[in-house]
C-alpha cells in the first residue's frame, strides 16, 4: 500500500501536467484564426499539436479543399478534422507554413464568416509556394468560437487572387 499511493500520486500529477489549456484560442475571432494558422505551421519533422487543432472545431465540422480529380475536373473533398490530421500527417513531408495575408469578416447572431487570404511556404523564410482563400465559418455559443467549416481554393487551381483579397 505504501508503494501504491505514491505511484498513483505521480501518475495523477503527470496526467494533470499533460493537460493543456486551449481556452484562449477560442475567446475571439482573431485568436481562433491565429491558432488555426499557428497549429498547422512548422518545420519538417516537428509534430503539430493536433489536440489544439481539434479544440478549434465543432464536432460536426468539415474541412473542404477544392482540388482537381485525375481528369482535371474541379471537385470537393469534405474531411472531418481527424481525417485532415491523417491526410496532413501522411502527405506533408516538407515544412509547411501558412499565414494570413488579408481578412474580411461578416457577423450575424451566432454566425461569423471569415474570408481569409493565405500564403503557404515550405520554410518560414522561404519563397511563397501557394496562395488562396480560406472561407471559414465560425459558431459563437456565447462563451467561445468554434470552426464549423473551412472551404478553400488555391491559386494553383488556376484562380489568381485579385488585389482586393491581398491588400
Amino acid at each position: 500500500m505504501k508503494l501504491i499511493l505514491p505511484a498513483l500520486i505521480i501518475t495523477f500529477s503527470s496526467c494533470l501536467a499533460q493537460t493543456k489549456d486551449y481556452s484562449k484560442d477560442v475567446t475571439t475571432i482573431d485568436a481562433t484564426i491565429a491558432a488555426l494558422y499557428e497549429v498547422i505551421s512548422g518545420d519538417p519533422g516537428v509534430p503539430r499539436d493536433w489536440d489544439r487543432f481539434r479544440n478549434l472545431f465543432q464536432q460536426e465540422a468539415r474541412l473542404i479543399p477544392t482540388r482537381k480529380n485525375t481528369q482535371g475536373e474541379l471537385i470537393l473533398q469534405a474531411l472531418k478534422p481527424d481525417e485532415y490530421v491523417q491526410l496532413f500527417s501522411t502527405r506533408i513531408s516538407t515544412g509547411f507554413f501558412e499565414r494570413e495575408l488579408h481578412r474580411t469578416t461578416e457577423q450575424y447572431g451566432t454566425i461569423t464568416h471569415v474570408f481569409s487570404t493565405y500564403e503557404t511556404k515550405e520554410k518560414k523564410d522561404g519563397p511563397v509556394t501557394n496562395r488562396g482563400i480560406n472561407s471559414i465559418q465560425l459558431f459563437f455559443d456565447g462563451k467561445r468560437y468554434s470552426i464549423v467549416n473551412i472551404f478553400w481554393c488555391a491559386e494553383s487551381l488556376g484562380f489568381p487572387l485579385s488585389e482586393k483579397y491581398v491588400k
